[in-house]
Protein backbone atom coordinates (compact mmCIF):
# COMPACT_ATOMS: atom_id res chain seq x y z
CA UNK A 1 0.00 0.00 0.00
CA UNK A 2 1.54 2.93 -1.39
CA UNK A 3 1.20 6.89 -1.05
CA UNK A 4 -0.55 6.81 -4.84
CA UNK A 5 -3.00 4.24 -3.82
CA UNK A 6 -3.83 5.96 -0.56
CA UNK A 7 -4.51 9.00 -2.50
CA UNK A 8 -6.71 7.36 -5.62
CA UNK A 9 -8.95 5.82 -2.61
CA UNK A 10 -9.35 9.17 -1.43
CA UNK A 11 -10.77 10.88 -4.70
CA UNK A 12 -8.38 13.87 -4.64
CA UNK A 13 -10.72 15.76 -6.81
CA UNK A 14 -13.71 15.55 -5.00
CA UNK A 15 -11.67 16.29 -2.00
CA UNK A 16 -10.32 19.43 -3.52
CA UNK A 17 -13.78 20.65 -4.85
CA UNK A 18 -15.59 19.90 -1.12
CA UNK A 19 -12.67 21.94 0.24
CA UNK A 20 -13.04 24.81 -1.77
CA UNK A 21 -17.18 24.77 -1.25
CA UNK A 22 -16.11 24.77 2.13
CA UNK A 23 -13.54 27.39 2.65
CA UNK A 24 -15.72 30.54 0.42
CA UNK A 25 -18.78 29.24 2.97
CA UNK A 26 -16.60 29.87 5.57
CA UNK A 27 -15.49 32.97 4.23
CA UNK A 28 -18.14 34.67 2.68
CA UNK A 29 -20.29 33.84 6.42
CA UNK A 30 -17.33 36.12 7.83
CA UNK A 31 -18.30 38.90 5.73
CA UNK A 32 -21.76 38.56 5.51
CA UNK A 33 -23.53 37.84 9.22
CA UNK A 34 -23.71 40.05 11.13
CA UNK A 35 -21.38 39.98 14.08
CA UNK A 36 -19.41 37.09 12.48
CA UNK A 37 -16.14 36.95 14.25
CA UNK A 38 -12.77 37.60 11.69
CA UNK A 39 -11.27 34.92 10.54
CA UNK A 40 -7.22 34.00 10.80
CA UNK A 41 -4.98 31.60 8.91
CA UNK A 42 -6.14 28.71 11.95
CA UNK A 43 -9.44 29.00 10.89
CA UNK A 44 -9.57 28.18 7.47
CA UNK A 45 -6.48 25.48 7.84
CA UNK A 46 -8.58 23.79 10.40
CA UNK A 47 -11.61 23.49 8.11
CA UNK A 48 -9.15 22.29 5.25
CA UNK A 49 -8.09 19.54 7.37
CA UNK A 50 -11.59 18.22 8.50
CA UNK A 51 -13.12 18.45 5.08
CA UNK A 52 -10.56 16.85 3.43
CA UNK A 53 -10.12 14.25 5.75
CA UNK A 54 -14.14 14.16 5.78
CA UNK A 55 -14.33 13.52 1.81
CA UNK A 56 -10.69 11.24 1.48
CA UNK A 57 -12.43 9.23 4.19
CA UNK A 58 -15.61 8.72 2.83
CA UNK A 59 -14.49 8.39 -1.06
CA UNK A 60 -12.62 5.29 0.92
CA UNK A 61 -15.37 3.47 2.36
CA UNK A 62 -17.13 4.07 -1.35
CA UNK A 63 -14.23 2.22 -2.40
CA UNK A 64 -14.66 -0.35 -0.45
CA UNK A 65 -18.48 -1.04 -0.93
CA UNK A 66 -18.22 -0.86 -4.51
CA UNK A 67 -15.48 -3.56 -4.57
CA UNK A 68 -17.95 -6.36 -6.31
CA UNK A 69 -19.30 -3.96 -8.88
CA UNK A 70 -15.94 -1.55 -10.21
CA UNK A 71 -14.54 -4.55 -11.87
CA UNK A 72 -17.67 -4.17 -14.08
CA UNK A 73 -16.64 -0.70 -15.18
CA UNK A 74 -13.88 0.26 -17.71
CA UNK A 75 -13.55 3.35 -15.29
CA UNK A 76 -13.31 1.86 -12.55
CA UNK A 77 -11.48 -1.43 -12.63
CA UNK A 78 -8.21 -0.53 -12.02
CA UNK A 79 -9.25 1.14 -8.63
CA UNK A 80 -6.60 0.27 -6.23
CA UNK A 81 -8.99 -2.65 -4.52
CA UNK A 82 -10.02 -4.63 -8.04
CA UNK A 83 -6.66 -4.05 -9.56
CA UNK A 84 -5.34 -5.95 -6.72
CA UNK A 85 -3.03 -3.25 -5.80
CA UNK A 86 -4.61 -2.47 -2.02
CA UNK A 87 -6.02 -5.09 0.51
CA UNK A 88 -10.06 -4.08 0.84
CA UNK A 89 -9.62 -4.38 4.55
CA UNK A 90 -7.01 -1.90 4.53
CA UNK A 91 -9.12 0.36 2.90
CA UNK A 92 -11.75 0.06 5.27
CA UNK A 93 -10.18 0.65 8.00
CA UNK A 94 -7.96 3.50 6.33
CA UNK A 95 -12.10 4.95 5.14
CA UNK A 96 -13.17 4.39 8.74
CA UNK A 97 -10.57 5.70 10.72
CA UNK A 98 -10.32 9.04 8.60
CA UNK A 99 -13.71 9.47 8.79
CA UNK A 100 -13.81 9.69 12.60
CA UNK A 101 -10.86 11.93 12.75
CA UNK A 102 -11.96 14.31 10.66
CA UNK A 103 -15.58 14.82 12.69
CA UNK A 104 -13.28 14.52 15.96
CA UNK A 105 -10.81 17.21 14.60
CA UNK A 106 -14.10 19.23 13.33
CA UNK A 107 -15.22 19.45 16.95
CA UNK A 108 -12.23 20.50 18.92
CA UNK A 109 -10.89 22.53 16.14
CA UNK A 110 -13.93 24.35 15.02
CA UNK A 111 -17.17 23.68 16.94
CA UNK A 112 -19.58 21.36 17.64
CA UNK A 113 -22.24 22.90 14.42
CA UNK A 114 -19.66 22.25 11.76
CA UNK A 115 -18.36 18.91 13.02
CA UNK A 116 -22.12 17.75 12.81
CA UNK A 117 -22.11 18.70 9.45
CA UNK A 118 -18.91 17.07 8.51
CA UNK A 119 -20.95 13.79 9.99
CA UNK A 120 -23.81 14.49 8.43
CA UNK A 121 -21.57 14.81 4.89
CA UNK A 122 -20.45 11.20 5.44
CA UNK A 123 -23.23 9.59 6.79
CA UNK A 124 -25.21 10.94 3.25
CA UNK A 125 -22.69 10.01 0.70
CA UNK A 126 -21.62 6.22 2.45
CA UNK A 127 -24.47 4.97 3.72
CA UNK A 128 -27.91 7.23 2.43
CA UNK A 129 -26.51 6.90 -1.49
CA UNK A 130 -23.40 3.91 -1.44
CA UNK A 131 -24.88 1.78 0.44
CA UNK A 132 -28.58 2.46 0.36
CA UNK A 133 -29.66 3.92 -2.94
CA UNK A 134 -27.10 3.57 -5.41
CA UNK A 135 -27.86 -0.04 -6.41
CA UNK A 136 -31.90 0.41 -5.80
CA UNK A 137 -33.59 3.53 -7.22
CA UNK A 138 -32.65 6.11 -10.10
CA UNK A 139 -32.73 8.95 -7.21
CA UNK A 140 -29.60 8.02 -6.15
CA UNK A 141 -27.44 10.71 -7.10
CA UNK A 142 -30.35 12.97 -6.43
CA UNK A 143 -30.53 12.53 -2.71
CA UNK A 144 -26.73 11.50 -2.23
CA UNK A 145 -25.87 15.39 -3.30
CA UNK A 146 -26.79 16.38 0.26
CA UNK A 147 -23.31 15.26 1.38
CA UNK A 148 -21.81 18.18 -0.79
CA UNK A 149 -23.93 20.47 0.50
CA UNK A 150 -22.59 19.65 4.30
CA UNK A 151 -19.38 20.78 3.26
CA UNK A 152 -20.61 24.16 2.30
CA UNK A 153 -22.87 24.16 5.88
CA UNK A 154 -19.88 23.14 7.69
CA UNK A 155 -18.25 25.79 6.44
CA UNK A 156 -20.28 28.34 7.20
CA UNK A 157 -21.50 27.19 10.43
CA UNK A 158 -17.76 27.09 11.65
CA UNK A 159 -17.93 30.91 11.50
CA UNK A 160 -20.96 31.04 13.05
CA UNK A 161 -21.53 28.39 15.45
CA UNK A 162 -24.93 28.32 14.00
CA UNK A 163 -27.11 27.95 10.65
CA UNK A 164 -29.34 31.01 8.97
CA UNK A 165 -31.33 30.99 5.86
CA UNK A 166 -28.22 32.39 3.21
CA UNK A 167 -25.86 29.29 4.77
CA UNK A 168 -28.58 27.27 4.27
CA UNK A 169 -29.35 28.48 0.95
CA UNK A 170 -25.52 28.42 0.18
CA UNK A 171 -24.98 24.99 0.68
CA UNK A 172 -28.32 23.75 -0.98
CA UNK A 173 -27.13 25.16 -4.42
CA UNK A 174 -24.34 21.71 -4.32
CA UNK A 175 -27.51 19.46 -3.91
CA UNK A 176 -29.78 21.43 -6.54
CA UNK A 177 -26.88 21.42 -8.98
CA UNK A 178 -25.79 17.82 -8.64
CA UNK A 179 -28.12 16.10 -10.46
CA UNK A 180 -27.86 18.24 -14.14
CA UNK A 181 -23.60 17.37 -13.09
CA UNK A 182 -23.71 13.69 -12.33
CA UNK A 183 -26.84 12.84 -14.92
CA UNK A 184 -24.00 14.09 -17.61
CA UNK A 185 -21.27 11.72 -16.72
CA UNK A 186 -24.16 8.94 -16.29
CA UNK A 187 -24.88 9.50 -20.04
CA UNK A 188 -21.43 9.46 -20.58
CA UNK A 189 -20.45 5.76 -19.43
CA UNK A 190 -24.39 4.47 -19.64
CA UNK A 191 -22.99 1.40 -20.88
CA UNK A 192 -20.79 0.55 -17.50
CA UNK A 193 -23.65 1.24 -15.15
CA UNK A 194 -25.63 -0.99 -17.17
CA UNK A 195 -23.24 -3.35 -17.40
CA UNK A 196 -22.67 -3.53 -13.23
CA UNK A 197 -26.30 -3.50 -13.19
CA UNK A 198 -26.44 0.03 -11.68
CA UNK A 199 -30.18 1.81 -12.42
CA UNK A 200 -28.70 5.23 -13.14
CA UNK A 201 -31.05 7.32 -14.89
CA UNK A 202 -30.13 6.87 -18.28
CA UNK A 203 -29.85 3.08 -17.81
CA UNK A 204 -33.53 3.02 -16.52
CA UNK A 205 -35.50 5.75 -18.70
CA UNK A 206 -32.79 6.16 -21.46
CA UNK A 207 -30.85 8.93 -23.04
CA UNK A 208 -33.52 10.83 -24.49
CA UNK A 209 -35.79 11.25 -21.25
CA UNK A 210 -32.69 11.90 -19.25
CA UNK A 211 -31.36 14.80 -21.02
CA UNK A 212 -35.06 16.40 -20.75
CA UNK A 213 -34.36 15.77 -16.72
CA UNK A 214 -31.20 17.06 -16.98
CA UNK A 215 -32.80 20.28 -18.63
CA UNK A 216 -35.44 20.64 -16.30
CA UNK A 217 -32.51 20.44 -13.21
CA UNK A 218 -30.97 23.02 -14.97
CA UNK A 219 -34.51 25.33 -14.89
CA UNK A 220 -34.79 24.55 -11.64
CA UNK A 221 -31.39 25.15 -10.51
CA UNK A 222 -31.21 28.92 -12.11
CA UNK A 223 -33.90 30.56 -10.22
CA UNK A 224 -33.18 29.10 -7.20
CA UNK A 225 -29.57 30.59 -7.53
CA UNK A 226 -31.26 33.57 -7.69
CA UNK A 227 -33.04 33.80 -4.77
CA UNK A 228 -29.55 34.31 -2.71
CA UNK A 229 -29.91 37.67 -4.45
CA UNK A 230 -33.29 38.29 -3.35
CA UNK A 231 -33.66 37.28 0.07
CA UNK A 232 -32.91 40.37 3.19
CA UNK A 233 -29.39 40.89 3.19
CA UNK A 234 -28.44 38.23 0.55
CA UNK A 235 -25.88 38.09 -2.11
CA UNK A 236 -25.22 41.06 -4.39
CA UNK A 237 -24.09 42.40 -8.40
CA UNK A 238 -20.98 40.41 -8.28
CA UNK A 239 -23.13 36.95 -7.35
CA UNK A 240 -25.69 37.77 -9.36
CA UNK A 241 -24.16 38.14 -12.57
CA UNK A 242 -21.80 35.19 -12.42
CA UNK A 243 -24.93 33.11 -11.63
CA UNK A 244 -27.04 34.90 -14.32
CA UNK A 245 -23.91 33.74 -16.71
CA UNK A 246 -22.63 30.59 -15.40
CA UNK A 247 -25.80 29.18 -15.40
CA UNK A 248 -27.18 30.21 -19.01
CA UNK A 249 -23.83 28.66 -20.23
CA UNK A 250 -25.19 25.55 -18.54
CA UNK A 251 -28.78 26.04 -19.92
CA UNK A 252 -27.70 26.17 -23.76
CA UNK A 253 -25.80 23.52 -23.42
CA UNK A 254 -28.27 21.07 -21.20
CA UNK A 255 -30.74 22.32 -23.86
CA UNK A 256 -28.74 21.20 -26.92
CA UNK A 257 -28.25 18.09 -25.35
CA UNK A 258 -32.19 17.22 -25.38
CA UNK A 259 -31.36 17.69 -29.07
CA UNK A 260 -28.41 15.37 -29.56
CA UNK A 261 -28.77 12.90 -26.56
CA UNK A 262 -25.85 11.37 -26.90
CA UNK A 263 -22.78 9.92 -24.75
CA UNK A 264 -20.26 12.52 -26.61
CA UNK A 265 -22.43 15.11 -26.70
CA UNK A 266 -23.30 14.46 -22.27
CA UNK A 267 -19.53 14.80 -22.14
CA UNK A 268 -19.07 17.96 -23.48
CA UNK A 269 -22.12 18.82 -21.47
CA UNK A 270 -20.54 17.84 -18.54
CA UNK A 271 -17.16 19.62 -19.02
CA UNK A 272 -19.22 22.98 -18.59
CA UNK A 273 -21.50 21.49 -16.06
CA UNK A 274 -18.70 20.33 -13.68
CA UNK A 275 -16.61 23.71 -13.37
CA UNK A 276 -19.99 25.49 -12.28
CA UNK A 277 -20.03 24.69 -8.98
CA UNK A 278 -16.50 26.29 -7.95
CA UNK A 279 -17.54 29.09 -10.02
CA UNK A 280 -20.35 29.95 -7.74
CA UNK A 281 -18.87 29.62 -4.55
CA UNK A 282 -15.78 31.36 -5.55
CA UNK A 283 -18.37 34.17 -7.14
CA UNK A 284 -20.19 33.69 -2.89
CA UNK A 285 -16.68 34.41 -1.70
CA UNK A 286 -16.17 37.43 -4.25
CA UNK A 287 -19.33 39.30 -3.58
CA UNK A 288 -18.70 38.71 0.28
CA UNK A 289 -15.30 40.59 -0.01
CA UNK A 290 -16.51 43.43 -2.45
CA UNK A 291 -20.33 43.60 -1.54
CA UNK A 292 -22.22 45.81 -3.76
CA UNK A 293 -25.98 45.20 -2.47
CA UNK A 294 -28.80 44.23 -5.33
CA UNK A 295 -30.94 46.64 -3.88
Amino acid sequence: MGFNEILEISKPRIVVLLVITAVTSMYAASKLVSGAPDLNYWSYLHIIIAGALASAGSSALNHYYDKDIDPKMTRTSTRPIPSGRMAASNVLIYGIVISCISVIYGYFALNAVSAFFIAVGIFSYVIIYTVWLKRRNTSNIVIGGIAGSAAAWAGWSATTGSMDLLGFLVGFLVFVWTPSHFWCLAMKIKDEYAQAEVPMLPVVIGMQKTAKYILGNTLILIPYSLTLSLIPNGMGIIYTIIAIVSGGLMLVYHYKLTKNPTSDFAWKAYKVTAPYLTIIFVAVALDAAIHIPLF
